[in-house]
């Protein structure tokens, strides 16, 4: 395990992340100038420090310019990457940056309702609640094939699992495929989201694949419609 990177995102990461959503959301456009360091800083609640790790990451990137003497301005046409590629939930009145709070973890049998995947008779099933910009917007169940992690608990998941995948468990997602739907909000979901169990709520189905070409993952998403949307971008 990579050290830094079980439970939440180091406080860089989250911000670098955060800009990095909102330059694909189109907040952040080519050229806009970011404000002073230090004002940006005490809008976000955090040190200079913290704040410039993360501008640098995005230069890093491609996706900042820093003008000495005149500010730092978004490089928006650069192609990127962040943690959060692949998630498509944003705030409707903003993207916002997502966080993960873990339910439950536990192994079992994947039921027959699954769709194929991985090549296990067991799953990990993550049960998770997702908040955008700190706002409980969507729940989630994800199961992984057993074969790719001999244990896991929720004590050493990071935040973001495709991260945790890549750097604790040794492979990566790199293509998912998404069916967007309706559907009613499972019977375990946490009173702190707000559909109640059988209300009808927006729905994501997700087959992920790993490097390697295999399906790793099968998840749900279940999101509010009246506080996020589903969003895809193609460049």
């Amino acid at each position: 395990m990579v050290g830094g990177l079980r439970g939440r995102l180091p406080a860089h990461m989250q911000i670098s992340e955060m800009l990095i959503r909102e330059i694909m959301a189109g907040h952040l456009t080519e050229g806009s100038k970011l404000p002073p360091e230090r004002e940006m800083a005490a809008g976000l609640k955090v040190a200079v420090g913290t704040l410039r790790r993360a501008l640098h990451d995005l230069e890093a990137r491609g996706l900042l310019e820093r003008i000495q003497g005149s500010g730092n301005y978004i490089h928006a046409q650069q192609s990127h990457l962040g943690v959060y590629a692949f998630f498509r939930l944003e705030l409707i009145e903003g993207a916002g940056l997502p966080n993960a709070e873990i339910l439950s973890v536990d192994r079992q049998t994947k039921p027959d309702l699954l769709p194929r995947f991985g090549i296990a008779r067991e799953a990990y099933r993550i049960r998770r609640l997702r908040r955008l910009g700190g706002k409980p917007a969507a729940i989630e169940e994800i199961w992984l094939d057993a074969s790719r992690a001999q244990s896991l608990d929720a004590k050493s998941l990071s935040e973001s699992l495709y991260l945790h995948y890549r750097y604790a468990l040794g492979f990566s997602i790199v293509r998912v495929e998404d069916r967007v739907s309706a559907g009613a909000a499972p019977d375990w979901a946490p009173e702190i989201f707000a559909p109640r169990p059988g209300l009808v709520v927006g729905l994501i189905d997700r087959l992920a694949f790993a490097g390697d070409g295999a399906s790793a993952e099968f998840s749900q998403t279940w999101f509010d419609p009246a506080m996020a949307r589903y969003v895809a971008r193609f460049q």
